[in-house]
């Protein structure tokens, strides 16, 4: 790590340390410290459900304890994040177990809210009147099939699934159909990357990293007044490193991220979180801390990834 950021590395370590979950100790510790993977997939596992699903917060918004497709794409987030492809080890099979029994699935997308989260804290947007797939949105389902695709038995139904939801997502966003977010976005990149990684000869992956090579560039935010306050895109969202496929296209405004987040950093080490739940004023105060820690690794990574 190069010396301009070690002043802000040592702030951000130490806010990490004082206030961190220890998954995301284990997470700091494992990209800055030497730390191993066992110890995250360890950390990891107390979030996973006996169906195969993860909860319990896993996903800091939304404190329901019972498995949902979201928290769970969480998690596979993580072990993406550390490289971790053991198809047979438990955390990997329980995910693929509770995606096969289709719990929060509709035959199409897996449920991007589900009604159990209104029992327990949570932010705004993961309320809900009904099990909602948010209007036919890929976010995560996208990135689900993906994992499917990578890691299930060729010869499995639940593979079979996996590939036809791969292919209608690829459907929808080469032929353009609907405006996808951000989020949606990253969803969409985590599924073309497991089925590089599968060598699945699914959908037409050219085609796709092309399309999203389009699509990445357009959705960061270039106005960046807007960048200090709002819930915004920055480039962070969609590359972390330099190897990147959409990183050629976007340096200058991975550039400007990197000066920013230098800039911004608060005095305790960590930095703002543009966003805040409406209720639940106890328990988003302990949820705000664990997206600041979140935020201090995310950003430290990536001025590590790509500085």
């Amino acid at each position: 790590m190069r010396g301009e950021i070690m002043g802000m590395f040592e702030k951000a370590r130490e806010f990490v340390y004082r206030n961190a979950r220890p998954l995301d100790i284990a997470r700091w510790q494992y990209h800055f410290e030497n730390g191993s993977k066992e110890a995250i997939i360890n950390t990891l596992s107390f979030y996973q459900n006996k169906d195969g699903g993860f909860g319990h917060a896993l996903e800091a918004d939304s404190w329901n304890p019972n498995s949902s497709p979201i928290q769970t794409w969480n998690a596979t987030e993580i072990l993406r994040e550390i490289g971790f492809v053991d198809t047979l080890h438990p955390i990997i099979q329980g995910i693929l177990k509770y995606l096969a029994n289709e719990k929060d699935f509709n035959g199409q997308f897996w449920y991007n809210t589900v009604r159990s989260n209104n029992d327990y804290p949570h932010a705004p947007w993961w309320h809900t009147e009904s099990d909602s797939t948010c209007h036919n949105d890929y976010n995560p389902t996208a990135c689900l099939a993906g994992f499917i695709v990578r890691f299930a038995e060729k010869e499995s139904e639940l593979y079979q699934l996996g590939c036809r939801i791969v292919k209608e997502a690829y459907e929808q966003m080469i032929v353009g159909e609907r405006e996808n977010d951000m989020h949606t976005t990253a969803c969409y990149i985590s599924m073309m990357e497991y089925c590089k990684e599968a060598h699945a000869d699914v959908i037409d992956l050219v085609s796709l990293e092309s399309k999203l090579r389009k699509v990445v560039s357009a959705s960061i935010t270039k106005d960046t007044a807007q960048w200090e306050h709002g819930y915004i895109c920055k480039p962070s969202q969609f590359i972390c490193s330099k190897d990147s496929v959409f990183y050629p296209d976007n340096k200058e405004i991975v550039d400007f991220e990197c000066d920013f987040i230098a800039k911004t950093q608060l005095e305790d080490g960590s930095w703002n979180i543009p966003w805040s739940w409406s209720d639940y004023p106890e328990q988003w105060a302990v949820s705000k801390n664990w997206w600041r820690s979140n935020g201090v690794l995310v950003n430290i990574l990536f001025l590590k990834s790509v500085k």
